[in-house]
């Protein structure tokens, strides 16, 4: 999500940050430069005007031009214009102690059913009764399709009869809910490939009849300006409390997302950042404008970190490894963990400053099929090979190559690494904390002086450590 925009708005900050004075002919020409970069991320003419002017006003101030880093200044101006363009977040405005209707709408195809789901996952996970109910009786199988996604991520749903109506399912899906004491009932209504009078009125008498307390738009990000106009008719016939953009992973402008909230006066409450059921973040507008000017999300990496990996388990690993005993196993566990993660050059472009070395990071080859292929290798060895790795000579090495699908190179490559690895682990433990700031030191001459200030203490790392355990 918003790659391109990224890319062009750092582009234009460097640039201007390379100027030692700032007048208002420069600012002029960054803002024409930003506003060539907005519209090419799709976000709506009218929302660029506005943004553009607001950013103008207040980077041509007197104050500042005289502070002593004007650009920087001028960064922190359209940051804080970004977050107030994308707007605050807002929780859903769930009540307690009652049954809370949540209205599912939007075009056929949006990811509304999948987006249902994952709702009600996430509502579960925070303690909430959940029931789902799916009102589409149009397109074949729907409601089937939310029946399997409950039975997959144990969620409850509403039983499915034959020739109801979506208002005799709207009234079914209350009462079972009033039963069964649910706090949260998610109505999945039905979607059509285009807006039309018939479906409408259909979800103003569903409307009418559930009250619900949020009406969450469900609008794919990949329609880019289409998604403004569904938003708007949307609002202007049911009303919405909120939007949920589907498909951000896969869109690298994010256009509808900068632009929905000027559009309907409502705040975008979640993203959709892939197929599965926790796959749906909550929208954090300060988190988005740190990632669209590269300054990295070190809350969402901790936040996938905590959620993905198993903490009992990287404690055991960290304390090994600071004590000086790695073995394969011990790589195995560290592999798998990552993998966990998920996309890793998703997972890269959260840490603050790598976001900008986009080049490097795909020159590197960073890919998660080497993690798959380096498992593969580890697993297809016996026990005594993994706590003992010096014993793996050319048969072993063939057998080994044989079993994972691989090539003997790649089994030597992988070995090397771990070499490596262990190598750094030995000055962990000579070196203790100054260990570590002494790799971070190399490593920061090796990215180009981009990672963190690392302090004066000489490393002892050796000068030919070039570590890459994903390049191809």
């Amino acid at each position: 999500m918003f790659t391109g925009l990224s890319e062009r708005l750092n582009t234009v900050f460097d640039k201007l940050t390379r100027r030692g004075v700032l007048t208002e002919s420069m600012v002029d020409e960054t803002m024409r430069e930003i506003k060539i970069a907005l519209l090419e991320a799709d976000v709506a003419l009218p929302v660029v005007k506005s943004f553009i002017a607001d950013v103008r006003e207040k980077a041509v101030g007197a104050d500042v031009i005289k502070t002593v880093s004007p650009a920087q200044t001028v960064v922190k101006i359209v940051h804080d214009s970004l977050v107030q363009l994308l707007g605050n977040t807002e929780p859903l405005k769930l009540l307690p102690h009652q049954q809370n209707v949540i209205l599912m709408l939007g075009l056929q195809g949006s990811g509304k059913t999948t987006s249902s789901a994952k709702l009600a996952k996430r509502l579960q996970k925070e303690g909430k009764k959940v029931l789902l109910a799916s009102l589409d009786v149009y397109r074949p199988a729907a409601r089937e399709q939310l029946t399997e996604l409950a039975r997959q991520n144990d969620l409850p749903v509403l039983s499915i009869e034959a020739n109801e109506k979506p208002l005799q399912i709207t009234k079914r899906a209350l009462q079972t809910a009033r039963d069964n004491l649910a706090d949260v009932l998610i109505l999945d209504t039905a979607g059509r490939l285009h807006i039309d009078e018939e479906m409408m009125r259909e979800l103003m008498a569903v409307r009418d009849l559930a009250k619900p307390i949020e009406s969450l738009l469900v609008v794919d990000a990949l329609i880019g300006q289409d998604a403004l106009n569904v938003a708007e008719q949307f609002h202007q016939k049911i009303g919405i409390t909120g939007t949920i953009l589907t498909r951000i992973d896969g869109d690298s402008r994010g256009g509808a997302a900068l632009s929905m909230r000027a559009v309907t006066k409502t705040p975008v409450r979640f993203l959709g950042v892939g197929e599965k059921a926790d796959a749906l973040e909550v929208f954090d507008a300060k988190r988005i404008a740190d990632r669209i000017l590269g300054m990295g999300d070190v809350v969402g990496l901790v936040e996938t970190a905590m959620e993905k990996i198993n903490q009992e388990e990287a404690q055991k690993a960290a304390e090994r490894m600071m004590s000086g005993h790695f073995d394969l196993n011990d790589m195995l566990s560290q592999i798998q963990q990552i993998n966990k993660m998920g996309d890793l050059k998703g997972i890269m472009k959260m840490i603050p400053g790598l976001s900008k070395l986009q080049s490097k990071l795909n020159a590197a080859d960073i890919d998660n099929k080497i993690i798959k292929h380096q498992e593969a290798i580890i697993l297809s060895m016996t026990p005594k090979e993994r706590k003992n790795p010096d014993i793996l000579k050319a048969a072993r090495k063939q057998r080994i190559a044989a079993g994972a699908g691989v090539q003997v190179s790649d089994v030597n490559r992988l070995l090397k690494q771990f070499d490596q690895m262990a190598q750094v682990m030995k000055y962990f433990k000579k070196a203790g904390p100054l260990g570590m700031m002494g790799m971070m030191k190399k490593m920061n001459a090796l990215t180009g002086g981009n990672l963190p200030n690392t302090g004066n203490f000489e490393g002892q790392l050796p000068s030919s450590f070039k570590y890459n355990p994903f390049k191809k």
